[in-house]
C-alpha cells in the first residue's frame, strides 16, 4: 500500500511539473512560420486607396462644334430627344459650278466655285429630323441591310416618318446652301469618304447561311458621331458617308424609274458623297451591305413642315456660299 501512493505521489508531482513547464509556452503567441513575414495581421491589410478627386469623376468634354454649326435652342422643346430643329428658307432647284474636278466622268468634285445658283418658289421648312442614322444612337454603326419598306416602318414605330428628299438635302446643306454638309470643298477626313472598297459577291446576297459573312468582309461602317467634323451647320452628324441613307421621293414612282424609293448622301467609297445628289434606281424591297436610313418628324407645336416663303423672304440669284458667321466656305 506504501509503494501505490508513493508512485501515486510521484505522478503528480511529475504532472504538476509538466503543467509549469509548458504553461508560458502557451501563453505566447505562435510563431511566424519560416520565410513568413513577422508583421501582424493588421498590419499587412493595405490602407484603403483614396476617394478620387470630384474632378476626376468628370467626363471628359465633347470637342466643340465647328464655327459654322448653329443648332437651334429650340429643338428641346420642339422635337423629341435625339432630334434637331430645321427652320428656313429653302430653295428648291440649287446649282454649284465644280472649279476642280477629282473624277468629271464620277462626278466627284474636289472644290467648287463660291457662288450658287438658286431657282425656283422659296419655301419655309420647319421640321425635326435624327441627329444621326439609325438607330440614332452616338458610338453604335448605323443600321445597313434594311430595304425602303423596313426603313419607312422602323421611323412609323418610332412616331416619326422617313425624310422627303428636300427635308433631307435642306439639313444636309444648311441655309448657305453648301454642297458639301462641311462647305465647298471636299474633305475626305471630315466624313467617312473616299474608301477602298472591295466589290461584292452578289450571288452571296441571296444565300442566307454567306449573307452575313459578305456584308462583315465588306463593311466599311463608322460608329455614328465618330467622325467630329462630320456635321451639316444644323447639327445634323454623318450626312454624306458612312452609309447611304432612304428618303421618301414624292417625285419618284412605286412601281418604276424613277423610284419613290429613293438614296441620298452616299456610303464610305469614293462617289460624289454631296448634298443634292439623288440616287432612284432602287425599289422600295432593295436592300443592301450599305445602305441604312435616319428619320424626320413634324415638330411637337404643331407647325407645318413647309410654307411658301414670306414674300420679303429673298435670296439673290447668285450669291456666295458664306456660313450663317459670315465665313466663306472652306
Amino acid at each position: 500500500m506504501r509503494e501505490r501512493i508513493a508512485f501515486l505521489a510521484a505522478l503528480a508531482v511529475a504532472a504538476l511539473v509538466s503543467a509549469l513547464l509548458f504553461a508560458p509556452r502557451l501563453r505566447r503567441p505562435p510563431e511566424p512560420a519560416v520565410g513568413a513575414s513577422a508583421i501582424s495581421p493588421a498590419a499587412s491589410v493595405a490602407p484603403p486607396e483614396p476617394a478620387p478627386p470630384p474632378s476626376a469623376l468628370v467626363a471628359p468634354p465633347r470637342p466643340s462644334l465647328p464655327a459654322y454649326v448653329r443648332v437651334n435652342p429650340a429643338s428641346a422643346t420642339a422635337c423629341r430627344a435625339g432630334m434637331v430643329l430645321v427652320d428656313g428658307i429653302y430653295c428648291p432647284y440649287v446649282g454649284h459650278h465644280c472649279a476642280a474636278y477629282i473624277d468629271e466622268e464620277k462626278d466627284i468634285c474636289a472644290r467648287f466655285a463660291p457662288e450658287v445658283l438658286c431657282e425656283g418658289r422659296l419655301q419655309r421648312r420647319r421640321y425635326c429630323i435624327d441627329v444621326f442614322e439609325y438607330p440614332n444612337i452616338e458610338g453604335v454603326v448605323p443600321v445597313v441591310m434594311v430595304s425602303w419598306l423596313e426603313a419607312k416602318r422602323a421611323c412609323e414605330v418610332e412616331g416619326k416618318r422617313l425624310c422627303t428628299v428636300e427635308e433631307w438635302e435642306f439639313a444636309c446643306e444648311g441655309p448657305q446652301m453648301w454642297p458639301y454638309p462641311y462647305g465647298t470643298a471636299r474633305d475626305p477626313d471630315a466624313c467617312n469618304i473616299d474608301r477602298k472598297i472591295s466589290m461584292p459577291a452578289l450571288e452571296t446576297f441571296s444565300d442566307p447561311w454567306k449573307i452575313s459573312a459578305e456584308v462583315e468582309r465588306l463593311d466599311r461602317r463608322v460608329a455614328s458621331g465618330e467622325m467630329q467634323r462630320c456635321v451639316s451647320p444644323f447639327g445634323v452628324r454623318d450626312m454624306t458617308g458612312n452609309v447611304d441613307e432612304w428618303v421618301h421621293n414624292d417625285l419618284g414612282n412605286l412601281d418604276e424609274k424613277p423610284f419613290r424609293s429613293t438614296l441620298k448622301g452616299g456610303y464610305w467609297g469614293p462617289i460624289r458623297s454631296r448634298c443634292r445628289p439623288i440616287t432612284s434606281t432602287h425599289n422600295r424591297w432593295f436592300r443592301f451591305y450599305q445602305v441604312g436610313f435616319r428619320c424626320c418628324s413634324d415638330t411637337l407645336d404643331g407647325s407645318k413642315a413647309v410654307t411658301p416663303a414670306e414674300r420679303t423672304a429673298r435670296i439673290p440669284r447668285r450669291s456666295p456660299m458664306a456660313d450663317p458667321g459670315g465665313r466663306q466656305g472652306p
